[in-house]
């Protein structure tokens, strides 16, 4: 990200000399690595407090209110953003239009000094009546996305059959997080198990807590099964016999891991107010 242009952003909100010349300090301190110090004359500094926030207010500029004004006065059909920090997806009713956009939203980056990402930038065919669309060409299922940590996928409801999106949580993220879970049951392997359970129900909680959405609790139950196996092997360890009986370890499952359940229903439903008869 260019200094100067946030700096030109930033001022467009902010009117005190004092807090701008804060800013520029913040974006000019540099980096030090190895013990050695090196200027910085484009981007945030790595690990601050305030660079989340002055992408933000730079990706606003640079592409909030530009694809606003692109999607009411070039687009025809529908167009849906969902943006979360550098992260996006962008939706077409049109593929024309898709790739239209595409290629100008290279053009506005590189006016910014950004780029795309161009192994995690695609243009896929997804929606309502894509996998419909593929079969009348012979072509197989409509590919997924990743974003968030979920998968997203082309489905259907079980109920009607009707369209839905279907999320399942990122197969990387879920090796990610029991990997580190792993790792800090080694650490913990002499606390009392109560102690362990209990600090593995807050995390299996924490988890629930983002990932519960519809359609995801059969990934929930391999992410809560496999952690099972990382804490039994744990256990294991704490004895030279190797063995821990099966019995005691499915009543400390049972005392301390939670099973999962949706917890963000659809908007629909969350949303939904009844009234009385």
């Amino acid at each position: 990200m260019s200094h100067e242009w946030i700096d030109r952003f930033v001022q467009h909100r902010i009117a005190d000399h004092r807090m701008l010349r804060l800013i520029r300090k913040w974006m000019r301190a540099g980096v030090s690595e190895e013990g050695e110090w090196s200027e910085t004359q484009i981007g945030t500094p790595q690990g601050a407090v305030i660079s989340p926030l002055l992408a933000n207010i730079y990706l606003h500029y640079v592409f909030d209110l530009w694809v606003d004004v692109w999607r009411e006065k070039i687009a025809h059909g529908d167009v849906i953003v969902v943006r979360y920090a550098d992260d996006l997806v962008v939706g077409f009713q049109h593929k024309h239009e898709a790739e239209q956009f595409l290629i100008e939203f290279k053009e506005r980056l590189a006016k910014f000094g950004l780029e795309v990402h161009d192994g995690k930038t695609r243009l896929i065919e997804f929606g309502r009546f894509a996998e419909t669309n593929r079969a009348k060409r012979g072509e197989g299922k409509p590919e997924t996305f990743t974003f968030l940590g979920f998968r997203h996928i082309c489905g259907t409801r079980r109920k009607d059959g009707t369209f839905t999106v279907l999320r399942q949580t990122d197969k990387k993220k879920m090796r990610q997080a029991l990997l580190r879970i792993g790792q800090t049951l080694l650490a913990r392997m002499h606390d009392r198990p109560a102690a362990t359970g209990a600090w593995l129900k807050s995390v299996l909680l924490g988890y629930y807590g983002y990932f519960a959405v519809p359609g995801n609790t059969a990934t929930l139950g391999v992410f809560r099964y496999r952690l099972q196996l990382h804490w039994r092997h744990t256990l294991q360890r704490r004895s030279q016999r190797g063995r821990f009986d099966w019995r005691r370890f499915g009543r400390l499952c049972g005392r301390w891991l939670p099973h999962p359940r949706t917890l963000h229903p659809y908007p629909e439903q969350r949303f939904a107010a009844l009234y009385p008869s």
